[in-house]
């Protein structure tokens, strides 16, 4: 299993400051959210830089207006093109929304038939996220809320998926049911790692009220070998860097105890 860090865990440092603190942690790669750095700047430098510091292991597709990006549909595919461009295996992006009326976006999605092959090119892993409930009614307002009928959709256009844990954690579903079938469906490609509770996403693990023990023992016993990305809020990490790169480590250690295979105490040496 691949321990990687999202970018935007940090996002109120410079990129290349939260690359270190990953690279210095131990993380084995990063995940970058298309932002504001890429408007005007050459975008494969950027990450050509940034990889001199530490892998990246997956792209996150812009979830705001960035000049130069274009629409929700042209923001996949230039995304896709960095991607091939920098050899980075993976990029992920949100589903349209009804609530912003993203019918057109709704509309492409459903007229690509093979995002692995027409998007992809075969070479860069197509994923889209589950999204979170939101308000006191607890209202998803993103197509495809429904796990069985997004399940149903990847697997009718060959589309993978990042499983966020925080988001399935604010819906009214059971989560460790609803992440089993996600899982079982064979389309789980990455996924974003925190925790849930008392109406705030993105927290350190053990913050909010998720299983995410049971859920890491589950990825652990069998074998899930994809991506474990760590997605936090910046409000949850202290101030100073000393703080942040403590909390940091505190975290990135019960990942390891709880992902990784560890030598029986007593197994003789070979």
């Amino acid at each position: 299993m691949k321990l990687v860090l999202s970018a935007g865990s940090l996002y109120t440092l410079p990129m290349e400051k939260v690359f270190e603190i990953a690279r210095d942690t131990g993380f084995d790669g990063m995940e970058v959210i298309i932002n504001y750095d890429f408007q005007y700047q050459d975008s494969a430098a950027i990450i050509r830089d940034l990889e001199q510091i530490l892998p990246i292991r997956s792209l996150h597709a812009p979830f705001m207006q960035i000049d130069g990006w274009g629409n929700k549909i042209d923001q996949v595919h230039k995304t896709t093109r960095l991607a091939l461009k920098t050899g980075i295996p993976l990029i992920n992006f949100h589903p349209p929304a009804w609530m912003a009326f993203e019918f057109k976006f709704w509309r492409w999605l459903n007229q690509v038939q093979d995002f692995q092959r027409e998007v992809g090119q075969d070479q860069v892993l197509i994923t889209i996220e589950n999204m979170p409930c939101s308000g006191t009614l607890k209202i998803n307002p993103y197509r495809l809320a429904h796990t069985s009928a997004m399940i149903h959709f990847m697997q009718e256009h060959n589309l993978f998926l990042t499983f966020d844990t925080a988001h399935m954690g604010s819906s009214k579903a059971n989560f460790l049911h609803d992440f089993h079938l996600f899982y079982d469906s064979g389309q789980m490609r990455n996924i974003h790692f925190s925790d849930y509770g008392y109406g705030r996403e993105h927290l350190i693990p053990g913050h909010g009220t998720l299983p995410l023990t049971r859920f890491l023992n589950h990825l652990r016993e069998t074998g899930y070998n994809e991506g474990l990305t760590l997605e936090l809020s910046p409000r949850e990490f202290p101030e100073d860097e000393d703080g942040i790169r403590a909390t940091m480590a505190e975290i990135f250690d019960y990942l390891c105890e709880e992902t990784r295979w560890a030598p029986a105490k007593n197994a003789s040496a070979p």
